[in-house]
């Protein structure tokens, strides 16, 4: 399958749809087959995927020892990228956020050690940190590209103010934030700061979790150590309530011949062109569904009838706990 590609930045050139790697390891209850999971990510790449997306808290580490696994014999092919920010302990227990200059470079270390590579592609700040400036935060990370340890400097969950001055240190080649037709926050501002500094956008998230596929009902139940299960949108009342969502989703993405999640993906890569998903799987038959995103064309009558229809359809539920938020969009 071939697939277009988009520009990230000032040049940073990958697949229109990326490959978010988390789920493989953490988030969303049993991990699976640690080498049915590297066949996949290999398929992938086979498929026409060029960014894969990956970060030191996934699993915690266990991550990013799969994608470098599997990525490795295909490497001059792909697009490798990774985060920092959080204070992990050695067993790989959050403690909190730490983005200090000598943290940065230590994990960097670490993270190209586990992904067995020379050079990070794209280094995403995973989240603010508050008691670093930001501007301390793209200086390490210019020393690391002026290294050769990274390629392109990315910030993830970062309100407009916290990106430009980032940008006014070293060009951000991208935006990492959740964006999808269930959750619009980056029309807020951030979208039109990234355009205007010419940054790209990578939404994570884009099918909301599983949510737009329409494989998620009001009875639905998670497994343990599935994120989702204390997220307020998965409530059995809040799936309840945005079951119409989804069930006018279905109908406008028939009319097109593709499936929710497909329409979904799709209109996400309709809104910018310098926009690239990064949905996650650990099946071979919704990454192929996924992937089909990508030539389903919607015109600027689509685009009208699709925020026509959904305009009055009201969302129930945060996305996070409000301790978990107040994490993002620094």
């Amino acid at each position: 399958m071939s697939l277009p590609t988009r520009t990230l930045g000032d040049g940073l050139r990958v697949s229109a749809l990326g490959f978010g790697c988390m789920g493989m390891s953490s988030g969303y209850g049993p991990t699976g087959d640690r080498a049915e999971n590297i066949a996949l990510l290999r398929g992938a790449v086979e498929r026409g995927v060029t960014l894969f997306d990956t970060a030191e808290v996934y699993g915690p580490f266990d991550n990013e020892r799969l994608v470098g696994e599997a990525l490795r014999p295909v490497r001059e092919q792909v697009v490798i990228a990774t985060k920092f920010g959080f204070d992990l302990s050695p067993e790989g227990r959050n403690v909190g956020l730490d983005s200090r200059p000598e943290h940065i470079r230590a994990v960097v270390d670490a993270s190209l050690e586990r992904l067995g590579i020379d050079a990070i592609d794209l280094l995403y700040q995973h989240r603010v940190d508050p008691a670093v400036p930001i501007e301390d935060v793209a200086g390490t990370v210019a020393e690391l590209v002026a290294a050769g340890k990274v390629r392109h400097f990315g910030l993830s969950e970062a309100a407009p103010a916290t990106v430009r001055r980032a940008h006014a240190v070293h060009p951000v080649a991208a935006v990492q934030s959740e964006y999808s037709l269930w959750w619009r926050g980056p029309e807020l501002g951030l979208l039109a700061t990234l355009e205007e500094l010419g940054i790209g956008f990578v939404p994570f998230s884009p099918l909301g979790r599983g949510f737009l596929t329409g494989a998620i009902t009001a009875d639905t139940t998670f497994p343990d150590g599935d994120m989702r299960a204390g997220l307020p949108r998965f409530t059995a009342d809040a799936l309840a309530a945005n079951t119409r969502l989804v069930e006018t989703l279905t109908r406008l993405a028939a009319a097109k011949g593709a499936t929710p999640a497909q329409l979904a993906l799709a209109w996400l890569l309709a809104q910018k062109p310098w926009i690239v998903p990064i949905p996650g799987t650990r099946s071979a038959s919704r990454l192929d569904e996924n992937l089909g995103a990508a030539h389903v064309d919607l015109d600027d009558g689509d685009l009208t009838e699709i925020a026509a229809t959904l305009a009055d359809i009201p969302i129930d539920g945060d996305r996070y706990p409000e301790a978990m938020e107040r994490l993002t969009g620094g």
